[in-house]
């Protein structure tokens, strides 16, 4: 069993992310910040599904982890919580 954990806007992503997860944190946290929306006290949440690290921010906004396997490579997939349909990779 893994624990999920708690972390500021801003601030480092835990280490027991994978690189591409952080990469898709980062891009969030960019994307944001240059749109001028105020992030003060947003924080995301981390959670540990079937092994797999799904990220959330406060507004909604969703990282997801997707494993290399046979389909493809590893990725991350950031899901907007503005727009059901607005969907990134990493």
């Amino acid at each position: 069993m893994q624990l999920g954990t708690r972390w500021t806007f801003g601030q480092e992503a835990p280490a027991s992310l994978p690189s591409v997860v952080t990469e898709a944190v980062r891009s969030v946290e960019a994307e944001v910040t240059a749109g001028g929306s105020d992030a003060t006290g947003w924080r995301w949440t981390l959670t540990w599904l079937e092994g797999k690290p799904v990220v959330e921010l406060d507004d909604g906004t969703t990282v997801t982890y997707q494993p290399a396997s046979a389909l493809g490579p590893e990725s991350a997939t950031i899901r907007s919580a503005d727009d059901e349909d607005d969907e990134g990779a990493f």
